[in-house]
């Protein structure tokens, strides 16, 4: 089964580059970089990679982005992940990034997108894995850096398949950026956001997803089978939800099996 299932091409829907940033690239990119990292080695720092919920894991995974500086590191994450993905026969991914998390750092949009870009097209022409890119907003940064970011990616619409929201969603929830979605829909953007696993509020946030924001797709969003009617309206505006397992075990203990069966 596990050979059958290896060789089937597949489509990765629910991927957060910053997220694939493993060890080994990151002690490279930091010696690149002369960036100080508070570990002594690789297999130190993954011992390290420990978090039973989601502010454990955004803690680790805005501490990874220190070093990434330039072009160049961009391109070798996303080079990295697409090799990964290819060896896993992917050939399709929808692959969000945080251009927030870089830009609040002082780097430039252009460094971000068009480092990743590259890598993209490179992935297509020698690796056959094609892909579109989601630009995510923080959700615990204001509306107003949220436009700004939209704005910046306006010269890259081209580049760039949707939005959506990510990171802490207490006190944070879809409504807060109604605005910015509106007008990223107004801009012929996707839109799709998160609405992360037994979180506060999480039946209103997938409400405010549907009736405030109007989202195509919501990431995670399992929350939904706790309301009857909510189920119903997902279904009947043919809303698909990425579950993702591997993430649920991590930040909320479990892989939601049941629940995703009662789903499918």
């Amino acid at each position: 089964m596990e050979t059958f299932i290896a060789g089937l091409p597949k489509a990765e829907l629910h991927l957060h580059l910053e997220g694939t940033l493993e060890p080994e690239l990151k002690f490279a990119l930091a010696r690149r970089n002369a960036v100080s990292l508070p570990y002594g080695s690789a297999e130190e720092m993954s011992v390290a990679y420990d978090f039973d919920d989601l502010p454990s894991f955004l803690a680790q995974y805005y501490e990874g982005m220190s070093v990434l500086l330039t072009e160049a590191d961009f391109y070798d994450l996303a080079w990295a992940y697409f090799t990964k993905a290819a060896s896993q026969n992917v050939v399709y991914a929808e692959v969000f990034f945080d251009p927030q998390a870089h830009t609040t750092r002082g780097i430039d949009f252009n460094t971000v997108i068009t480092g990743v870009n590259r890598a993209q097209l490179d992935a297509a022409d020698r690796l056959g894995v094609r892909s579109g890119l989601i630009m995510c907003f923080l959700r615990d940064l204001n509306a107003e850096s949220a436009m700004d970011t939209l704005e910046q990616a306006l010269p890259y619409r081209d580049r760039i398949i949707g939005v959506g929201l990510d990171s802490d969603e207490k006190d944070n929830p879809p409504i807060k950026f109604r605005d910015v979605f509106a007008r990223a829909r107004a801009e012929g953007f996707h839109l799709t956001m998160h609405c992360d696993v037994d979180q506060e509020n999480s039946v209103d946030h997938i409400w405010q997803c549907l009736d405030d924001i109007g989202v195509e797709r919501i990431d995670h969003g399992i929350n939904c089978l706790e309301d009857e009617r909510l189920v119903t309206e997902i279904r009947r505006r043919g809303l698909g939800l990425t579950v993702c397992p591997i993430s649920n075990s991590y930040v909320a203990g479990s892989l939601k099996a049941e629940q995703i069966r009662a789903m499918l």
